[in-house]
């Protein structure tokens, strides 16, 4: 067996993967022989992991350079993408820049470069302007979601950010649909293209549910208490909607994390922590949510309000019944709404006034003030919540290591019992403050 490939299996036990599917297995033979590569997956499918394997069996250990390049339209595709190649463990160095931090931060992280650096591309471009950036051994290339990038207004900071590359020869685009072209500025010449987007979501369920007024958040509880503690999301239109659908459900007790453009990035960053470890069932969301961050499977998704146009609408949908898991998509109208032609094949879903209304809350998420720069380990933080916090095993949920600090998900009812217990704990001989996560 070869040392790229003994490596890969490393990773993928690492990673906990048994074997990479179809559109993963045609993707690293491509970006491992072609140097143009354009991925067309759905959402959910593993395009991350489809072009990453491959890109770190690029990389030159002696190098000490930054050597591949991946832009990305969020903030928090940008985090995923980190996050994931930190869990690869490949050995190699990543960093991750985008707007909403400090710019100064980012150069000092800088000054030691990455082998990859992941960033949008207007906090990109900003640095390669003030020359944070050594482009001389930059031979790799990466548009992640590179439709988005371009709908948000990336254009030209792309365009600038590739004619600024002299030594690049691999370029790879995805993308999780056919609507957009290949921009030009990539110049690139015969790519090779794989189109994995047939017979989306075959294991997808749609649902109407019809409510009796034109203020559909009655109807909303009504739906919320039918699925119980089932995780999903709840898709709005625009922000001002989220304000009202989460104040109304704040006031019937429903826990909930909301995500849209508009939040504070740490904000947005602690929603998905929340989201992700079970703290909250539900996350409340414009389509930022939609694509490009990194949440587990899930068991629905509801259009409170219905998108306008059908990308919309299946990107939305592919939160849930994802890979070969099924999942449900309700949309919620008013009983004189007309449905878009889009939508077909829906079956009407009719509820019972159930008296339950509210999701239980099973888990509570604590901050640590220590991390990843203090050399504290995920093994670190379970040893002190399972010796001094007597936890059990299966009472320690999920643990998320940041730069400078770590969140932990813990049982709801002892959330309180082991802030008394362990704030002010010493991890690796640092005193560590120990509280709840608001949010």
């Amino acid at each position: 067996m070869s040392d790229s490939l003994k490596n890969q299996q490393q990773i993928l036990d690492k990673l906990g993967i048994k074997k990479l599917n179809e559109m993963q297995v045609a993707a690293q033979k491509a970006i491992s022989s072609q140097d143009e590569v354009v991925l067309l997956s759905p959402t959910g499918t593993g395009k991350t992991l489809a072009f990453l394997l491959p890109l770190v069996q690029l990389l030159d250990a002696h190098v000490d350079k930054v050597q591949a390049l991946i832009l990305v339209p969020s903030r928090e595709l940008a985090i995923q993408i980190e996050q994931v190649l930190r869990e690869m463990g490949s050995g190699f160095k990543v960093n991750a820049v985008y707007g909403g931090r400090s710019g100064s931060g980012d150069k000092i992280l800088l000054s030691t470069p990455p082998a990859i650096l992941i960033g949008t591309p207007g906090r990109v471009a900003d640095h390669l302007r003030r020359g944070h950036i050594d482009v001389t051994q930059l031979e790799t290339l990466v548009l992640d979601e590179f439709d988005k990038s371009l709908e948000t207004g990336f254009e030209s900071e792309m365009r600038e950010i590739a004619e600024s590359l002299p030594k690049v020869r691999k370029k790879i685009l995805t993308s999780a649909t056919q609507k957009v072209g290949i921009p030009p500025f990539m110049k690139m010449a015969n790519p090779k293209r794989l189109i994995f987007l047939e017979d989306q979501q075959p294991n997808l369920e749609l649902k109407i549910v019809v409510s009796p007024t034109p203020d559909k958040l009655a109807t909303l509880r009504q739906l919320i208490a039918h699925l119980g503690s089932k995780r999903g999301i709840i898709f709005c239109n625009l922000k001002d909607t989220i304000a009202e659908v989460s104040d109304y459900l704040w006031d019937c007790d429903i826990q909930h994390s909301v995500f849209y453009g508009g939040l504070e990035q740490l904000d947005r960053e602690r929603a998905l922590i929340k989201f992700r470890n079970g703290t909250h069932k539900i996350l409340l969301a414009t389509d930022l949510a939609a694509r490009g961050i990194d949440v587990p499977e899930l068991d629905y998704i509801i259009h409170y309000q219905l998108p306008y146009k059908r990308e919309e609408f299946i990107h939305r949908n592919g939160r849930t019944a994802r890979m070969h898991a099924s999942g449900t998509a309700y949309m919620i109208k008013f009983q004189n709404q007309e449905l878009p032609d889009f939508i077909e094949n829906a079956n009407l879903l009719e509820l019972s006034d159930s008296k339950k209304a509210k999701p239980d809350q099973q888990w509570e998420t604590l901050y640590i003030s220590g991390g990843r720069k203090d050399k504290i380990s995920k093994g670190d933080i379970a040893g002190l919540f399972f010796k001094q916090g007597n936890l059990e095993r299966d009472e320690l949920g999920v643990i998320e290591l940041k730069q400078d600090c770590a969140f932990v998900a813990v049982p709801y009812e002892k959330a309180y019992e082991l802030i008394n217990t362990l704030n002010n704990s010493k991890i690796k001989k640092r005193k560590v403050r120990i509280s709840l996560l608001d949010q």
